[in-house]
């Protein structure tokens, strides 16, 4: 396939499908190999890059996606109902970090790490989407695996997994010394 055609019929099926598309699908509708579709996504990138395109391609992953630059964001919910915002409590976020270090990981590895149930924030993150099922831990009675999905990369604005900020271990033993404040003041009462 000719690279003009090719870039068309990248641009056509990213715009039409509004979520990410594997790279690797991309390959397989279009019949072409993985240097020209990376060429292809290069060139449409360049072109959104322009200041005067209100779109931009970003990658997520082994994925790509349309989407509108944050710039003009403001005339947007003018037209389109006002997106609704998610408030995550300290419980949920410190369950989603645990997720997205440790993942794939079960409900009770991360009971283990927090001390405490987690059921209510695993929920809640599902529900967000930013936390899916991945599937079942082979051990008995096969509890579920989680992970972090692809709205948890564009809600915190990384790319991928590799970009999350490492943690020392002050950090990592300051989390598990308040987990366990958390868990004697509960016990207390």
């Amino acid at each position: 396939m000719e690279q003009k055609k090719l870039i068309a019929v990248l641009e056509a099926v990213l715009f039409t499908m509004g979520d990410s598309v594997e790279v690797r699908k991309l390959m397989e509708i279009t019949e072409t190999a993985k240097e020209e579709v990376e060429g292809a996504l290069e060139v449409l990138a360049r072109k959104y890059q322009a200041e005067e395109s209100g779109i931009s391609l970003i990658r997520l992953e082994n994925a790509v996606q349309l989407c509108t630059k944050a710039e003009y964001y403001e005339y947007l919910i003018k037209i389109a109902k006002a997106p609704r915002n998610y408030v995550l409590s300290d419980t949920v976020l410190e369950t989603l970090s645990i997720i997205a270090y440790k993942q794939p990981v079960t409900r009770l590895e991360i009971e283990k790490i927090r001390g405490v149930s987690c059921d209510h924030a695993v929920n809640k993150l599902v529900e967000f989407n930013l936390v899916r099922e991945l599937g079942r831990l082979d051990a008995p009675g096969r509890p579920l695996l989680f992970g972090t999905t692809e709205e948890f990369l564009r809600c915190f604005g990384v790319k991928s997994l590799e970009e999350l900020p490492e943690l020392n271990t002050d950090q990592m033993a300051d989390f598990q010394a308040e987990a366990e404040k958390e868990v004697q003041l509960k016990m207390e009462i």
